[in-house]
């Protein structure tokens, strides 16, 4: 079965080995760190520079936390160098496995691209990256010919949010 990369959402990247037993430390791309502990199973991107995107399905079999850092335990790697050269890839659950969503809240990947216009109708570009600043998060929106302009993603700046057309 072949996997549909626009159904997947990051969710981690595989920082650096841990332990002897095949384990590896992941930094959490997710709001929730221990949302790992309710996963089964997740994506790696194994592509390189050379290749197109290479999807393998890895299921865990054990997590635990340090820090901020998801450990990780995968079915079938149970020696560092089996997995060491995973290290720095991303990891991805399917849209069926994703955390339920609140109102008003949205995948980073369902927010890049969109278009976005002012309250008077002035097209003001599109969406090109959300910084995650702690507090809430930024929107980049770029316009050719012109600076990106930073919007924060608060009720205040942000009146309405249309996943299904694309627009903001």
């Amino acid at each position: 079965m072949a996997i549909n990369t626009n159904d997947l959402l990051q969710v981690g990247v595989i920082s650096s080995m841990h332990g002897v037993h095949g384990e590896v430390k992941v930094f959490p791309t997710t709001s929730d760190v221990k949302r790992y502990k309710k996963l089964k199973e997740v994506y790696l991107d194994t592509k390189d520079k050379m290749n197109e995107s290479d999807m393998i399905k890895l299921t865990l079999t054990g997590v635990k936390f340090f820090k901020q850092f998801a450990i990780v335990k995968f079915e079938g790697y149970d020696n560092p160098n089996d997995i060491e050269k995973y290290k720095g890839k991303p990891i991805y659950v399917t849209r069926e496995n994703a955390i339920k969503l609140d109102k008003d809240e949205y995948f980073i990947a369902d927010l890049i691209g969109i278009e976005v216009t002012s309250d008077e109708g002035e097209a003001l570009g599109v969406i090109d990256d959300v910084l995650q600043t702690g507090a809430n998060d930024v929107y980049v929106i770029k316009k050719t010919g012109c600076q990106d302009l930073l919007v924060p993603a608060i009720k205040a700046c942000i009146k309405e949010v249309d996943i299904e057309n694309q627009k903001m």
